[in-house]
C-alpha cells in the first residue's frame, strides 16, 4: 500500500528538464472566496536551486509596464497546476542575475532618449512662442528697448482692450493671436482713413 504525500507528480515535475534560460509559463492555482482559479506567469528563468530534492525552486522574472516583477517558485508546490516551456535559449551561466542590471541600464537609457526628445520639443516651441522686441539685438539693456519703444494713443487703446478681450489663463500663443488680430485690425482702420 502506497501512501500518496503530495497530489503533485514528482517523477514528472523531476524529468521537466528546467533550467536557466528557458522562458516558461508557470499555471498557478489561486484560491479567492472558496473559488479557484488559474493565473499564468510566463517569463524567464533565472536561476534554479537545491536540484530535484523536495525544497527545489525556481525563479521567474518578467517585466510588465516597465517594471520587473519576479517570482520564487516551488518545484513540486501542489498550488502548481503545470509549467510549460515555451522557449530555449542558450546561456553560460547557472544564474542570470545580471539580467536585472540589464534591464535597469536599458529602462534608464529609454528615459534618457525621452527626455532629450522632450527637451528638445520645449526649446522648439520656446522658439515659436517668445516674442520678439523691437531693437533688442542691438540694445544691451532692458531699459533701452523700453526706451527705442514710443508709447501713442493708439497703443494705449490697444493694451486697454487686450486687458479685455485676454484671459488669464491665456498661453503665449493665445495671446499673440489676439495681438495680431487687434494689430491688423487697426491697420485695415487706418487704410481706410488714407
Amino acid at each position: 500500500m502506497t501512501n500518496v504525500i503530495s497530489p503533485v507528480n514528482i517523477d514528472a515535475r523531476k524529468n521537466l528538464d528546467l533550467r536557466s534560460g528557458d522562458t516558461v509559463r508557470v499555471h498557478q492555482k489561486i484560491e479567492e472566496k472558496g473559488k479557484t482559479r488559474i493565473q499564468v506567469f510566463e517569463g524567464l528563468v533565472l536561476s534554479r536551486k537545491h536540484g530535484t530534492e523536495a525544497g527545489a525552486t525556481f525563479t521567474v522574472r518578467r517585466s510588465t509596464g516597465g517594471f520587473g516583477v519576479e517570482k520564487i517558485y516551488p518545484l513540486y508546490s501542489p498550488m502548481i497546476d503545470k509549467i510549460e516551456i515555451t522557449k530555449r535559449s542558450k546561456v553560460r551561466r547557472s544564474k542570470l542575475y545580471y539580467i536585472r542590471r540589464k534591464a535597469i541600464k536599458q529602462i534608464s537609457k529609454r528615459m534618457k532618449m525621452m527626455f532629450v526628445n522632450i527637451d528638445d520639443q520645449v526649446k522648439d516651441a520656446e522658439k515659436e512662442d517668445t516674442p520678439v522686441a523691437p531693437d533688442t539685438e542691438t540694445a544691451e539693456t532692458t531699459e533701452e528697448v523700453v526706451e527705442n519703444t514710443e508709447e501713442t494713443p493708439a497703443t494705449e487703446d490697444a493694451e486697454e482692450k487686450s486687458e479685455e478681450v485676454i484671459p488669464e489663463d491665456a498661453t503665449v500663443a493665445e495671446v499673440k493671436e489676439i495681438i495680431n488680430e487687434e494689430t491688423s485690425e487697426e491697420k485695415e482702420a487706418e487704410k481706410k482713413e488714407d
